[in-house]
């Protein structure tokens, strides 16, 4: 049967002000059954976002899709020596596995950041459990385009745009500027150019944009 949860909150509704703008007022609290399949806080104390309502925002997660991990993105590079060396060296990632498919004649590795939890050792396991995280960044790698000098991927922001970028978020923006100077990391925007400031955006050896952030100086971000 349905699992129903029995939560303590503050009642709710509504409203319009004066100038058409969203206002909630709160109530008394009440005790409420909620549907296992409703999202909300496990917190009982208190209320959290969930989401920003929007023009073809679902109001509710269905059910079905309980458990979905947002695990990887992939990019496609031309010679993984180099494009390891700058998501090892420089940004800090580990490789958690490489895959090798002899027939189809491609590579593909498997890297993420450090985290507090310890990745299995044996290769079966720690397949499956780089596949059950969140955050991993997939290299694809078609064998022999490192030795062909004219080849080239699109990088997704030259016409016919389409993919924009991947994004690090760092806890020192300034820190992270200086250590990819340091290193002669080509930039798209430092944090002092353009209109959207503190935002930096630099490119890997493929000329993919990658997005650098302080979470911490983005508040007024888009107000």
């Amino acid at each position: 049967g349905q699992v129903i949860h029995l939560i303590t909150a503050l009642t709710w509704r509504s409203e319009r002000s004066p100038d058409d703008s969203p206002r909630v007022q709160f109530g008394e609290p009440v005790s409420h059954p909620i549907p296992h399949s409703i999202p909300y806080s496990i917190h009982p104390f208190a209320m959290t976002f969930r989401t920003e309502n929007l023009p073809g925002v679902s109001p509710t997660t269905p059910e079905q899709t309980r458990g979905f991990v947002f695990n990887h993105s992939m990019l496609r590079i031309k010679d993984p020596q180099v494009s390891l060396d700058f998501y090892t060296r420089i940004m800090g990632m580990l490789v958690l596995r490489k895959l090798d498919f002899h027939e189809m004649k491609f590579s593909l590795y498997f890297l993420h950041r450090p985290s507090g939890d310890s990745a299995p050792s044996d290769e079966g396991e720690r397949t499956a459990w780089t596949f059950s995280q969140r955050g991993i960044l997939e290299l694809t790698h078609n064998w022999g385009t490192e030795s062909d000098p004219d080849f080239k991927y699109h990088d997704g922001n030259a016409q016919p745009q389409g993919f924009g970028h991947i994004c690090f978020s760092v806890p020192d923006l300034a820190a992270a500027v200086s250590w990819f100077d340091e290193n002669q990391v080509t930039y798209v925007k430092r944090p002092d150019q353009g209109r959207m400031k503190d935002v930096a955006f630099i490119k890997d050896p493929d000329g993919y944009w990658i997005e650098i952030v302080q979470p911490d100086l983005l508040k007024n971000l888009g107000r």
